[in-house]
């Protein structure tokens, strides 16, 4: 076995322990982690049922103005991950979930190797492996269960297939690179920001549209759409709309999660990137003075940095994870970077795992120290108490995707505002026949009058069955 080979298996190893530790950083799966694996157990038991309508949570789905795009559906959120979280849950194997991501992120060290070695040589290839396995913003999401390393892992899988297609000439891959495509965008709608940046490649590379002649090109798009067909056939029925899915998608982006200022992934470039993302910056500055921005392999890389960082940019609401997908771009010019550098590359190579991995470190310890509290502790053990409630009980609460993944129990929202009077009428009319449960603690977050007002009608008319305090936090449930 090539020595080359043995290093990248050490790497893929290492890369998985090291996100497999960052699994534990938190106690509790947030939010976007729960919807996508409620989706999964529900898919397990009802493959074609991809909606909250009747399953027992319900996700926050505001619809912007637009009752049509809106709740029950979930259309909105890509369905390859909790897809493919359902055959974990299928199988009876959901113990595993938690490393399938991790997995995933290990594989793309992988898949990195791959496609430098493709571009440029096996050097550049095993140089960008190791970025990639020690950058933060990659290690941190790889231990969640979110679509963004998931999606990176097909992004991988495209250019991979693209280049072995379109460059080297071969004809399975030429299909192939449609079929990875698909995949891609089913694990995350913005891989539509991905699709121009192969046009603009051939454009600059032919200098004309003779690569519209290529009829493995047309095969390609083929199996592109073919692929895509489900999910088509899925947003007819849903929103009568084949492609109805991704309207929904683009609708929730524009009004969902708030609003960022254009520079804030450059605010957050260090912590995300490390030594890394500077690196890649001195890469970008080499490549400029000796304009090697010329070679097809360069440029290639350049145009997937631009794009998609430029749409990320101008969509309104960020957050650091959604440009995982340029991660790659980054190792990748760094790595080419490095494989220049003449004298003291290991010292450098070691300095730059190392700075990376405390910066990862210091991610792990703001979460553990953020995640590990006693209000998340106490929240936990009132979920186990409610586990083990009646198979046929309700619980309410304001983190119904969260709870029903702890629980399985059915969950419903607290009124909005709150009226102890409406909550009343709804177990009236909607559970007369079954135990509910209301969950309340100090994490709930609401104005102070309002938080009063719900302690104060749960405390004085019903009975409390649970109760979890540690100094100021608590959790309680009470029976109604």
């Amino acid at each position: 076995m090539k020595k080359e080979i043995k290093i990248l298996i050490v790497l893929f190893i290492l890369a998985f322990i090291i996100r497999g530790i960052f699994v534990f950083s938190t106690p509790v799966k947030i939010w976007d982690e729960t919807v996508y694996a409620n989706l999964g157990y529900n898919l397990a038991h009802n493959p074609l049922d991809y909606s909250v309508a009747y399953n027992g949570w319900s996700d926050y789905i505001p619809s912007g103005g637009d009752s049509f795009y809106a709740w029950p559906k979930m259309g909105f959120r890509a369905p390859l991950l909790p897809y493919l979280l359902s055959v974990f849950y299928f199988f009876r194997l959901d113990f595993l979930i938690s490393l399938f991501i991790p997995l995933i992120g290990a594989l793309s060290t992988t898949l990195i190797f791959i496609l430098g070695k493709k571009l440029f040589n096996e050097k550049v290839g095993l140089y960008s492996a190791v970025f990639l396995a020690v950058l933060p913003l990659h290690v941190t999401y790889s231990a969640k269960i979110l679509t963004d390393v998931l999606f990176t892992f097909f992004v991988l899988l495209t250019f991979i297939s693209f280049w072995k297609g379109y460059e080297e000439e071969n004809k399975k891959h030429k299909v192939l690179f449609g079929f990875f495509l698909a995949l891609t965008l089913l694990s995350r709608y913005t891989a539509l920001w991905i699709i121009p940046i192969f046009l603009i490649y051939f454009l600059i590379r032919d200098k004309s549209l003779k690569f519209l002649k290529d009829k493995y090109l047309w095969s390609s798009i083929g199996i592109f759409f073919l692929t895509l067909i489900p999910w088509f056939i899925y947003g007819f029925f849903t929103y009568n709309n084949p492609f109805g899915g991704f309207i929904h998608g683009f609708k929730a982006s524009a009004y969902w999660g708030g609003l960022q200022s254009w520079y804030f992934f450059f605010n957050h470039w260090g912590y995300m990137f490390s030594i890394i993302g500077f690196i890649f910056i001195a890469g970008l500055i080499y490549i400029l003075y000796k304009k090697e921005f010329l070679k097809k392999e360069i440029y290639l890389l350049l145009i997937w940095f631009a794009l998609f960082l430029g749409m990320a940019i101008y969509m309104p609401h960020k957050e650091d994870r959604f440009i995982l997908a340029i991660a790659p771009t980054i190792a990748l010019i760094s790595g080419y970077f490095i494989d220049k550098i003449k004298k003291y590359k290991k010292i450098i190579l070691i300095s730059i795992v190392v700075v990376s991995l405390l910066t990862s470190a210091v991610w792990f310890y703001i979460d553990y120290k953020n995640s590990y509290t006693d209000t998340n502790e106490c929240f936990l053990d009132a979920n186990k108490f409610l586990g083990n409630t009646e198979k046929n009980s309700v619980v309410i609460t304001d983190e119904s995707p969260v709870v029903y993944y702890y629980t399985k129990k059915e969950t419903h929202f607290y009124p909005n505002p709150w009226d102890y009077g409406i909550l009343k009428n709804w177990i009236k009319d909607d559970y007369p026949n079954k135990e509910v449960y209301v969950l309340f603690g100090s994490y709930v977050i609401k104005p102070a009058t309002e938080y009063e007002q719900m302690k104060n009608d749960l405390d004085n008319d019903s009975e409390k069955v649970f109760v979890c305090q540690r100094g100021d936090a608590f959790a309680y449930v009470y029976k109604l």
